[in-house]
């Protein structure tokens, strides 16, 4: 799964990396993103192609209760046609999360507690995660809530190790096909939600300071002196 991620990257990298959309020259450095927060994302709501901020957590539009969002922050990408939470927003709802790295926990032995692993590309640029979007609105409510979710997929060579999920990371020319809000075969869009390479991946321990949501800071991703292999 993908329960913690960070978006950094000053404002000139992301300009590089969307240049096609408009990205907001305010962006606050995050290092500790956890559910239920509000993430940058980039789906096809006007013409600007703009980044808005989403809650993380999917709420279906039926649902009763927002709370259901707590338990809908990742989709496996085998199934996101069949699940009634996600099927309707993989037809027609789709979006890109923006990241430019996230936290796993591996299990260490002899440690009781895991150790987290943060992961990043290479290059260190941003990137954009595969997600679904829904509009969720109740009587009383003065705007409709748009929340998302990020989806997985089996890990790469590298990361088989540390989880046996990882989110899907999209390359850049898949972004226009992926946010077509037009409806795909699954086939067609199954086809995009694959592992990323793992030779253009790097992971590396940090320190459990992480595991508090209320830290956010560059210690979170600051590298580890535990020496474990990662793999």
């Amino acid at each position: 799964m993908c329960g913690r991620f960070t978006l950094a990257s000053d404002s000139d990298a992301m300009n590089q990396m969307f240049f096609e959309f408009t990205i907001p020259m305010n962006l606050s450095p995050r290092y500790n993103i956890s559910p239920t927060q509000d993430v940058a994302v980039i789906a096809e709501l006007s013409e600007t192609r703009q980044v808005e901020f989403f809650h993380w957590g999917l709420i279906p539009s039926w649902a009763k209760d927002p709370k259901i969002g707590n338990r809908m922050i990742n989709a496996r990408s085998e199934t996101l046609s069949e699940k009634p939470s996600f099927r309707n927003a993989y037809k027609r709802r789709r979006c890109l999360i923006l990241a430019d790295g996230y936290y796993e926990w591996k299990q260490v032995p002899g440690d009781r507690l895991k150790q987290p692993v943060y992961i990043r590309l290479k290059s260190q640029k941003p990137f954009a995660l595969a997600g679904l979007w829904e509009i969720w609105q109740v009587e009383g409510m003065d705007k409709p809530l748009r929340s998302c979710t990020i989806i997985t997929c089996p890990p790469n060579a590298l990361l088989e190790e540390i989880h046996h999920r990882m989110p899907v990371i999209l390359p850049k020319d898949a972004y226009a096909e992926w946010l077509s809000p037009e409806a795909k075969s699954s086939d067609a869009l199954q086809r995009l939600l694959i592992p990323y390479s793992d030779e253009e991946i790097e992971a590396y321990p940090v320190s459990r300071f992480v595991n508090h949501p209320t830290n956010d800071s560059p210690e979170c991703i600051a590298p580890s002196e535990v020496t474990q292999s990662l793999n």
